[in-house]
């Protein structure tokens, strides 16, 4: 199982990547192993004691009984204390820099987060970078239509 964030290649260019484990309830952890978690529009928060995951959707289990769930609670992560010393001086030194999750996945029976230091793009990136996914979107087509010609 493994559950990604599809706006974060289109808004984010990635530059250096961590795994973290998440702070969750039993209701939280068998509603993400359904695949029912939000990532997009979420973000990680640095503060006095620690990580946090920001704006972060688990739908409530289905069969949970607990009546004042709320769904987009800030989650804590678990890092090691130098990850997040690391993380936060290399935030503070270039200011366009963001940590955002990238997915999140089973290793073995725990749940983990990956998180990504990212520097956002700007509209004329995203534009740029469409139309040459576009552009090789069409070479492949292209070439697969000639293997067939050529078959036949």
């Amino acid at each position: 199982m493994k559950i990604i964030n599809k706006k974060f290649h289109h808004d984010y260019e990635k530059i250096e990547s961590l795994e973290a484990g998440i702070v969750l309830t039993g209701g939280e952890v068998k509603s993400i192993r359904e695949g029912r978690l939000r990532l997009e529009d979420s973000y990680v928060k640095f503060l006095d004691d620690g990580a946090y995951l920001i704006n972060a959707e688990i739908p409530p289990y289905r069969f949970s009984q607990n009546q004042n769930y709320d769904p987009k609670r800030s989650r804590k992560l678990l890092l090691n204390k130098k990850e997040i010393v690391r993380l936060k001086t290399k935030l503070k030194s270039a200011k366009s820099l963001t940590v955002v999750p990238v997915s999140c996945y089973n290793k073995g029976k725990l749940l983990k987060l990956e998180i990504a230091l990212a520097r956002g793009r700007k509209e004329i990136e995203k534009r740029k970078l469409e139309k040459q996914r576009e552009i090789e979107r069409e070479k492949e087509k292209e070439l697969k239509e000639w293997m067939k010609k050529e078959k036949y």
